[in-house]
C-alpha cells in the first residue's frame, strides 16, 4: 500500500525571544544578500579569507555556492512574507543563475554544483509551478536526459564512484529534485530509470556491496592515504544514506516501483548493522575502510573491522555522522512503517544532544557541517516526534547559531574553517544564507520544503 508523504510542520520550534532574534538575524542576513552585487563581493572576500581558497570559488548556477542557492531564501522569504516582494529578488538571482548556466560548458547534472540544483531553484521560486513553466520545462529535458544516461551506467557498471550516486553530485540528489516534478512525463520517466538504478546498486547480490568505492576512485590523495584499498561512505551528503533517504522519500510520496521496499530494507538494514557507537551512544564511521583477504584461494576485498575505521565515530552534522544518517534512517522507519529503524533514528538523535558542544566537532554555525545543519534535523523531528526534547535542543541549537552573529561583519554570519579561520561565505551549504533560512523556517514553522535539496524532506 502506498504511504503518503505528510510532513506538515505543526507551528514554529522556536518561541520567546529566541524566534524575534532569529527572525531578525535571518532578516538581516536577507538584506546584506539581496543585491546580486553584495553577494559577489561577499564571495570575492571569502575567497581571498580562505585556507582553501580552490573550494570557494562562486558559481551563480550552483545551489551550494551561488545564485541559485539564495534563491532558496528568497522563495522561502516569499513564502513567509508575500507582499514584501521577496519573489522579485528571487527573479533577479534566478535569472543570473541561468545567463550563467548558458554561458558555462560542461556544468553537469548535478544537484549542488549543476543543472538540477539550478532547476531546484527555479522550481522553489514558482509557487507550486504557476511560474517559470518555460525555464523549468527547458532544464528538465536535458537533465532527463543526463540522469537516465547516468543511471544506465550506475546499473551496469561493475564498480561506481560516489559521485554517480550520491546527494552531492550523482543520483540520489538528481532524484531529489526530478521527484519534485515527477508529475511531468519527461522528469517522471527519468525518475523512474534513477530509482532503478539505485535500487540494482543496493541490492546486487554480492559479497561487498556493489557501492562500495574503490581507491582510484576516491576524492584525493588523503582520502586515499586513509583508505588504501577504497571504502563504504556513511555520510548523508556522499554516502549510503542519501540513498536511502532518497528511496525512503519516493516510497513515502506512493510512487509504486518493484523492488522498492526491499531495496529500503536491506540498505536500512546494513546502516543499523554498521553501527560504530561511542561513549554517548549511537553514532556511525564517516566510512568503513576495505581490506583484502583470500576465499577459496582467491584474494578479494571486503569489509574491515569498524574499530579500523579512521577517525573513529564521526562528527555530528549533516554531511557526517548520527543526525543525517538518523533522518534516512527516520525516512525509512516511515515508509516501511517499521518502529525499530524509527527508534534507532531516535535513539541516534538522543545520543547526539548527549554530547558535549565541545566534542560535536561542528563548530561554525553553517549548514553542511556546521551547526544550521544540526538544527534543520533537529526541527525535522522535533515536529514528526512530538518529542519535547528535540523541540528544547531546538532552542539551545538556536542560542549557539545566535552567538555567533556578527552584525557588524559582511554577511552577519560567517564560515568558520578547520583551525579557527573565519570567513564571508555568502553560499546555502557553506555561508551565511543557509544559516538565515534555517533560522527563518524555525522562527516561521512554515513547512520548509527548501531542505529537501538536503534529503529532509
Amino acid at each position: 500500500m502506498a504511504t503518503e508523504l505528510s510532513l506538515t510542520t505543526p507551528g514554529p520550534v522556536l518561541q520567546g525571544p529566541h524566534k524575534q532574534e532569529a527572525l531578525c538575524a535571518a532578516l538581516h542576513v536577507a538584506e546584506r544578500l539581496k543585491d546580486p552585487a553584495d553577494a559577489i563581493r561577499a564571495a570575492a572576500a571569502a575567497n581571498g579569507q580562505s585556507q582553501f581558497p580552490a573550494f570557494t570559488h562562486w558559481s551563480p548556477p550552483s545551489i551550494g555556492q551561488g545564485n541559485a542557492g539564495l534563491c532558496l531564501l528568497w522563495s522561502y522569504l516569499d513564502q513567509c512574507f508575500p507582499e514584501q516582494r521577496w519573489d522579485v529578488t528571487g527573479k533577479v538571482h534566478l535569472e543570473i543563475a541561468g545567463r550563467s548556466a548558458e554561458l558555462s560548458s560542461g556544468l553537469g547534472t548535478g544537484l549542488f554544483s549543476g543543472l538540477s540544483g539550478l532547476a531546484f531553484a527555479g522550481w522553489q521560486l514558482s509557487r507550486g509551478g504557476t511560474r517559470y513553466q518555460r525555464f523549468l520545462g527547458s532544464l528538465d529535458v536535458t537533465i532527463s536526459s543526463e540522469a537516465s544516461a547516468l543511471a544506465t551506467h550506475v546499473r551496469h557498471s561493475a564498480y561506481v564512484s560516489m559521485n554517480d550516486f550520491d546527494v552531492i553530485s550523482g543520483l540520489s540528489g538528481i532524484g531529489a529534485y526530478l521527484l519534485s516534478r515527477h508529475e511531468e512525463a519527461v522528469t517522471g520517466a527519468a525518475l523512474g530509470a534513477v530509482v532503478g538504478a539505485l535500487i540494482s546498486l543496493v541490492t546486487r547480490n554480492e559479497a561487498l556491496p556493489a557501492w562500495h568505492t574503490p581507491a582510484d576512485l576516491l576524492f584525493d590523495d588523503t582520502a586515499r592515504n586513509n583508505y588504501p584499498l577504497g571504502n563504504l561512505n556513511c555520510g548523508l551528503a556522499h554516502g549510503i544514506p542519501g540513498v536511502l533517504a532518497f528511496l525512503s522519500l519516493v516510497r513515502l510520496t506512493g510512487l509504486p516501483f518493484e523492488g522498492l521496499d526491499h531495496a529500503i530494507a536491506t540498505t536500512a538494514s546494513w546502516l543499523s548493522t554498521h553501527r560504530l557507537d561511542d561513549e554517548w551512544g549511537v553514532n556511525w564511521p564517516s566510512a568503513i575502510p576495505l581490506h583484502s583477504t583470500t576465499v577459496d584461494g582467491k584474494v578479494m576485498l571486503a569489509e574491515a573491522d569498524l574499530e579500523g575505521s579512521p577517525g573513529g565515530p564521526s562528527r555530528t552534522a549533516w554531511c557526517y555522522g548520527g543526525p543525517g544518517v538518523a533522518r534516512a534512517l527516520w525516512l525509512a522507519g516511515r515508509a516501511l512503517d517499521r518502529d525499530d529503524f524509527k527508534q534507532l533514528a531516535i535513539d541516534a538523535m538522543e545520543a547526539v544532544f548527549r554530547r558535549p558542544i565541545a566534542v560535536r566537532m561542528i563548530d561554525s554555525p553553517t549548514f553542511c557541517h556546521g551547526v544550521a545543519g544540526l538544527l534543520a534535523i533537529t526541527m525535522r523531528f522535533a515536529n514528526e516526534t512530538g518529542s519535547p526534547l528535540f523541540r528544547d535542543e531546538c532552542q539551545k541549537l538556536t542560542e549557539q547559531i545566535l552567538g555567533t552573529f556578527q552584525p557588524d561583519s559582511l554577511l552577519g554570519f560567517r564560515n568558520l574553517e578547520h583551525g579557527g579561520n573565519e570567513t564571508d561565505q555568502p553560499g546555502l551549504i557553506e555561508g551565511a544564507s543557509g544559516v538565515a533560512t534555517v533560522l527563518l523556517s524555525a522562527a516561521m514553522g512554515i513547512e520548509p520544503g527548501w531542505d529537501r535539496v538536503f534529503l529532509l524532506s
